[in-house]
């Protein structure tokens, strides 16, 4: 048999004396199961059975241990015993669960059990652990193992707190004694069913004689009645609460509450003056702010919010007043144009009124008030006003330049009076039609009016004060009234066709007029042929009375042979006063029609026996093209053929035009030009000297002696080319020459004629002595040229 002892309760064989407390605490409990005793910590036993408890292997209950324990010692919590020791040795106790080894230790030689460190039961209540009594040698159980619970005894060692601290209340001002404004909690984490560690009671530390708190329920209420939040608005409380039911010794804890009167209407609007004066000038702009006032209401947000209005004044209609939302300000506003000459001041009285007020506080009224506003008006130097700002006004468009049409007026509105001067804004009268008398006012033509151009002239006319100067404006509006001086003409471009097969009597047009001027009573046109071609045989005209005639045929039987087109001159008539007539061509153009009498062909008609179909004609058409196109290939082929009689084309070719805008002197001139260059082909070239260009350094090439052959024995076509290809050559290998193609040049004579050159110019080479005598075979006419020659050259 197993047996416990808890510290205090084995020292004492007391055990009738603590039975009942024990019980009463759940101190142990015991329940058989099986032979074994286990703990059941949520049962109270009866006192008695544990008295007359039977024989068992195990006795034991709850051990309890104080928290927070200071002792430099460990904690002695109890004893673990078992009937089965005997005391000698051979039996060892071994501990498992929460905080073995680690909290909790034991004894294996006695079962006592210990604790080597300080528990907090806010952080753990109770422990569970396990017990078992084992063989010392074989290490086998001779007990079976059971658990049993350490439960942690509070002491006193947590202060109340306010979790939900620091708080904000408001209540509102005005408020009556003993109003709710907001309630604290605070909590202990002590045992609340173990002794007064955990009972708080409520108290104001700070906050007095304001406020007050209710001990038990932390309800903070007023203190004191009709606080007013004008004079104090915010209040800070600082309640605190205190365990152990708030006796000495007991933990506190504080916090604060801050309360913050709310507003109430309780406060009429005042006016700060009984009075206002202001000044504006006459000049102001009608809805602009003559001035702001306002009422001081000692609320805010909506209780201060007011309503202005206009109790009464010596100007109805003048002004306006409204509340600024956003300063709560009296605006008043001007409705109509101020007039120093007319009136130079205004009384208005003013009343501010509260627009939410509280039916709680009407004794403290009445909430509205008034005050007398006087605006005062300074008088401006104002431009001049035009009498009547648009004036109308009408002239002919055949008024002679210099007529007068109307007149405008405008006058001072200063007490000054001052002289007007008249003029056009010429932005409005560019073409400078009108003009007006600078001191009357008068306006008057300056040029012919045309109403089809322009039938109403908007001016702007300037009415100019002298000193100081200010400028006033006024519109004349100029109406051109129309006369009849344009003749009536076609209304469009007619294209009149005839079909061949016409009737006689047949209407094949209809035409109407057009007219630019607009009289009164409308248009009025009236149709006839015009007088040479009025008794023809081919048509006639028809006027129908609204303004349109018809043109009928008066024969059938037209031919486009004869005659393809027929123009027909029409007079038209207008009923103008006077009236103005035009004479206007319609063309009549004869056609070939179907049955239906729509028109195939217009115009004149060849005069051909039989005519080509389509399909010849597109196949005329076709050959031709292809006979273009076998031109246009044969022509490109050739092109690419034919080779180049200068260059070669991959040859990059730089020309240089120089351009000579001097006059020889003839042939008497021997030094303006190197008549060598023009020499005959027979003479014999130096190939070490260009002919073009002058070279600037002396030419230290030399070309090889070969002898050439004579131009006289090669075909024309070679000579050329031979010929070019040789100036190439110099050219090119010529190290004075530029570096760069210059346009090289050539007084060349071809050797076709076989009379070879007749130059005179060969008399400059030294090789020139030929003989003429073959000239006297070709017969008279040359048979002289050659005695001449001959003659010539014998004297050289």
């Amino acid at each position: 048999m197993m047996g416990w002892c808890c510290s205090g309760i084995c020292r004492t064989l007391a055990f009738l004396a603590l039975l009942f407390p024990l019980w009463q605490r759940g101190c142990w409990g015991l329940k058989p199961s099986s032979g074994d005793l286990e703990k059941s910590p949520h049962s109270d036993p009866d006192p008695w059975e544990v008295l007359h408890r039977h024989k068992r292997s195990w006795v034991w209950n709850q051990f309890f241990v104080l928290e927070e324990y200071t002792g430099n010692e460990p904690l002695y919590v109890g004893k673990l015993h078992s009937d089965v020791d005997k005391g000698d040795g051979k039996v060892k106790y071994v501990l498992s669960g929460e905080g073995a080894t680690s909290i909790f230790t034991i004894d294996e030689n006695t079962g006592d059990i210990h604790a080597t460190k300080r528990l907090d039961r806010e952080a753990q209540a109770y422990y569970t652990l396990q017990a078992q009594a084992v063989d010392r040698l074989t290490n086998l159980p001779v007990e079976p193992r059971s658990e049993f619970v350490v439960k942690v005894q509070d002491i006193n060692d947590n202060e109340p707190k306010f979790l939900d601290g620091p708080y904000l209340a408001g209540v509102p001002e005005m408020s009556p004694l003993g109003t709710m404004v907001v309630q604290v909690a605070a909590t202990d984490a002590d045992d609340p069913t173990y002794g007064n560690s955990a009972r708080v009671v409520y108290s104001i530390i700070h906050g007095q004689p304001y406020f007050s708190v209710e001990p038990k329920t932390g309800v903070i209420r007023t203190a004191l009645p009709n606080m007013d939040r004008e004079t104090r608005d915010q209040y800070v409380l600082v309640i605190q609460a205190k365990d152990m039911v708030g006796q000495m010794g007991g933990l506190s804890g504080t916090t604060s509450v801050t309360v913050t009167l709310t507003d109430v209407n309780d406060n009429p609007p005042r006016f700060t003056h009984k009075s206002y004066q202001y000044t504006v000038l006459e000049s102001l702009p009608v809805q602009s702010v003559v001035a702001r006032i306002k009422a001081a209401d000692a609320d805010i947000g909506s209780n201060a919010e007011m309503d202005y209005r206009i109790m009464d004044g010596d100007g109805p209609g003048m002004f306006n007043i409204t509340t600024d939302e956003n300063t709560q300000e009296g605006v008043i506003i001007l409705l109509k144009p101020l007039d120093f000459e007319t009136k130079s001041s205004f009384s208005l009285r003013i009343e501010a009124t509260n627009r939410n007020i509280d039916s709680n506080f009407l004794s403290l009224g009445p909430f509205s008030d008034t005050t007398s506003v006087k605006v005062t008006v300074e008088d401006v130097n104002e431009p001049p006003v035009f009498s009547t700002p648009l004036s109308k006004m009408s002239v002919s468009e055949d008024a002679k330049v210099g007529t007068s049409i109307g007149r405008v007026s405008a006058h001072d509105p200063d007490t000054s009076n001052s002289g007007i001067r008249y003029s056009i804004d010429r932005n409005t009268d560019l073409e400078r039609f009108f003009n007006v008398d600078a001191l009357s006012g008068v306006i008057s033509t300056a040029k012919p009016l045309d109403r089809e151009a322009n039938s109403v002239h908007n001016l702007t006319i300037f009415a100019i004060e002298k000193d100081p100067m200010e400028i006033g404006k006024g519109i004349a509006l100029i109406t051109v009234l129309d006369i009849n001086d344009n003749a009536p003409v076609f209304a469009i471009d007619y294209e009149t066709l005839l079909c061949e097969n016409a009737m006689p009597g047949q209407v094949i047009q209809t035409i109407s007029a057009v007219d630019k001027d607009e009289p009164l009573s409308g248009h009025r046109f009236y149709f006839a042929l015009a007088a040479p071609v009025a008794g023809n045989l081919n048509f006639t005209l028809r006027d129908n009375k609204d303004n349109t005639a018809s043109i009928l045929t008066k024969r059938g039987g037209f031919r486009r042979r004869e005659q393809p087109v027929y123009r027909l001159p029409v007079l038209i008539v207008d009923s103008g006063s006077p009236a103005l007539s035009s004479t206007n061509t319609l063309s009549v153009r004869v056609c070939d029609c179907d049955s239906d009498g729509v028109a195939l062909s217009c115009g004149a008609v060849a005069y051909t026996s039989t005519g080509l179909s389509t399909g010849a004609l597109l196949a005329i058409l076709g050959c031709i093209i292809t006979l273009l196109v076998m031109v246009l290939l044969i022509v490109t082929m050739r092109r690419r053929r034919k080779e180049p009689l200068i260059l070669e084309e991959e040859r990059d070719i730089r020309e240089n035009i120089v351009r000579y805008d001097d006059e020889g002197g003839g042939e008497e001139d021997t030094e303006a030009f190197d008549m060598v260059t023009l020499r005959n082909l027979n003479v014999i070239r130096d190939p070490n000297v260009r002919r073009d260009v002058t070279p600037d350094t002396p030419t230290f090439f030399h070309y090889p002696t070969a002898s050439r052959p004579s131009y006289k024995s090669l075909p024309d076509n070679v000579v050329f080319r031979e010929f070019i290809w040789e100036r190439l050559k110099d050219a090119d290998v010529d190290p004075s020459a530029p570096p760069y193609d210059s346009l090289q040049t050539y007084a060349f004579e071809g050797s076709g004629s076989v009379a070879e050159s007749l130059s005179s110019l060969e008399s400059l080479s030294t090789d020139s002595d030929q003989n003429y005598d073959y000239l006297s075979n070709w017969g008279p006419r040359f048979k002289k040229l050659a005695d001449l020659y001959e003659i010539e050259r014998k004297t050289l």
